[in-house]
């Protein structure tokens, strides 16, 4: 006989998202293969990342090359290059927390679940959220940019901070 701990993990959005990133990357790279489609070709392309560094809630990633988006699923952190700026969003849908989907066609991120819609920038376009997506505090260092994980800025509450979590490259 299981105990109810055994069950407690079983449908939570944290062991969701993980898998829906891991099946996502995987179905993107077997897409591209498949139609031999080189990475370049692909519009705003979307890839797993780690940071390089760690220092107490910060992560460091390497400043993106292009334009795209990738994703660090092990901190929960989407980092998108767009139009000659870096920002760093929390994974989760502002409306119910759902993990957010990149989609590379229509450049723009969407949310599975309730169908919000949202820029590369992170800004709000349509869908049952109110707002935009949660950036994190970013800064750049030298060729790499900075997330600091302990602060998440919400559109609604903090519009200067918010607008100002960005890098420009």
């Amino acid at each position: 006989m299981s105990s109810s701990n055994d069950h407690d993990c079983q449908g939570c959005a944290l062991t969701g998202r993980r898998a829906f990133l891991r099946d996502t990357l995987a179905a993107v790279a077997g897409i591209a293969a498949a139609l031999a489609i080189p990475g370049s070709a692909l519009a705003l392309p979307v890839s797993a990342t780690a940071s390089v560094a760690r220092r107490g809630a910060t992560r460091a990633y390497p400043i993106p090359a292009a334009d795209g988006v990738q994703i660090d699923a092990a901190e929960e952190v989407i980092l998108a290059r767009w139009q000659d700026a870096v920002y760093a969003f929390a994974l989760a849908c502002p409306h119910q927390n759902t993990a957010l989907r990149w989609q590379p066609a229509q450049k723009r991120f969407a949310c599975p679940k309730h169908k919000s819609i949202y820029q590369p920038d992170g800004s709000y376009v349509s869908g049952k959220a109110t707002r935009s997506m949660d950036r994190f505090g970013i800064t750049r260092s030298g060729a790499t940019v900075v997330v600091d994980l302990d602060t998440l800025w919400r559109q609604d509450e903090n519009p200067t901070e918010w607008a100002a979590a960005v890098v420009r490259i």
